[in-house]
This record gives structure tokens, sequence and C-alpha cells, in this order.
């Protein structure tokens, strides 16, 4: 019974000191907090950019609702083919819907 606790003890004594080993191979390591920092700061970019995506895409598609199904109450026809204006809406945002107002304002049919 106490072999079998010593083993267990030694392995994980020797976890522990190749943990430790890699750990002071990293500390102080100049190059390592430089990238860490730039991993930080490109992984902050890169969700503000998808959030700004996912913020107009939703933008655009309450805009294509809007224009399609609140616009005509009012009397206001506006003559967009349903799933490319859809899709438009959904990948460009407001600037799509934008593109495709002043395409159907010049009779331009998509």
């Amino acid at each position: 019974m106490n072999l079998f606790f010593l083993q267990i003890e030694s392995i994980t004594n020797t976890a522990g000191t190749a943990a430790g080993e890699a750990a002071n191979l990293v500390a102080g390591n100049f190059p390592v907090l430089a990238i860490g920092v730039i991993l930080i700061i490109l992984t902050l970019v890169i969700l503000n950019f998808l959030k700004n995506v996912v913020i107009n895409s939703v933008l655009g598609v309450i805009a294509w609702l809007i224009i399609t199904f609140v616009f005509p109450l009012f009397g206001v026809q506006v003559q967009l083919s349903f799933f490319p204006s859809l899709v438009v809406s959904a990948i460009f945002g407001l600037a799509g819907m934008g593109v495709l107002l002043v395409l159907a304002f010049l009779g331009i049919q998509i």
C-alpha cells in the first residue's frame, strides 16, 4: 500500500518539476510577453470588427423589413426582389439597402 502512494508522489513531483522548469524558461522572456500582448490586441480588434459587421447586418435586415412591410402600409411601394434584396441587406447592411433604393429610383430592377 505504501509503495502505491510513493509511486503517485514520485509522479506528482516529476510533473511539478517539469511544469516548474517550463515556467522558468518562459518567465522573464521578453519575446513571449510581446507575442502575448500582440495576440490579445489582435483578438480585441477582430472581436470589434465582427461586432460591427453583425450590427450592420442586423440594421440592414431591419431596414429591409421596414421597406418591404411597413412602407406599403403608408402607400409607398418600392419594387424590390424578395430574396436578392434580403441577401444584399444582410451582407451589406444599411449601405446595401441605400444602393437598392437608389437603383429602384433610377428604374433598375435587380
